[in-house]
């Protein structure tokens, strides 16, 4: 059993944290720098989960209690794997397919940012809220006008700069807390 108390424990984490951190920001500037690997990257992982997906529901299928039951679990399955497959063959169109689902997404969220700020605007700092939703909305627009031309960057793109985003918050907040008194 460890005699370590719980400060002295989160701050050992920090290194690994912190390293965490450092790793998130330069697979993020890669992922900007190689646009289409890592969009391709990311289409290729979805099929791939798509495919294994179909795999639990067809494993879970024969636990259904009613013929019915089993065979709308074994179509589904079907339509998983094959959808997956598919994708898996096809890169460049998933790649497109995501990117235009992701730029409703995004319209979505902003459209509804917007109307939950209209729910709270008389909170202290509502404000961002709206700034979220213009921002989230002006997004998906952007990437719904350019479509598909922008299919082959903008996943890449956005996956970097969130994973930069990640890697400075892990590591900026691993700074903090070895700079921490109550730590001590």
């Amino acid at each position: 059993m460890s005699t370590a108390t719980f400060p002295q424990t989160l701050k050992r984490a920090t290194g690994w944290v912190t390293v965490w951190g450092i790793l998130m920001i330069l697979f993020g500037a890669l992922a900007i720098c190689l646009p289409l690997a890592s969009s391709i990257g990311a289409a290729v992982l979805v099929a791939w989960l798509m495919v294994f997906g179909g795999a639990a529901h067809l494993v879970f299928a024969f636990h259904s209690h009613s013929l019915s039951g089993i065979l709308w679990k074994v179509l589904v399955s079907v339509l998983y794997i094959a959808f997956g497959i598919y994708l898996l063959l096809h890169p460049l169109i998933a790649l497109a397919t995501l990117t235009l689902v992701l730029a409703a997404f995004f319209l979505a969220e902003g459209a509804l940012e917007i109307a939950f700020y209209f729910n709270i605007r008389t909170f202290h700092n509502s404000f961002w809220v709206l700034v979220d939703g213009i921002v989230t909305l002006l997004l998906g627009l952007a990437i719904w006008m350019q479509w598909p031309s922008n299919s082959v960057w903008v996943i890449g793109m956005l996956l970097g700069i969130s994973l930069i985003f990640s890697g400075v918050s892990r590591f900026m907040l691993a700074l903090a807390v070895r700079r921490s008194p109550l730590l001590s």
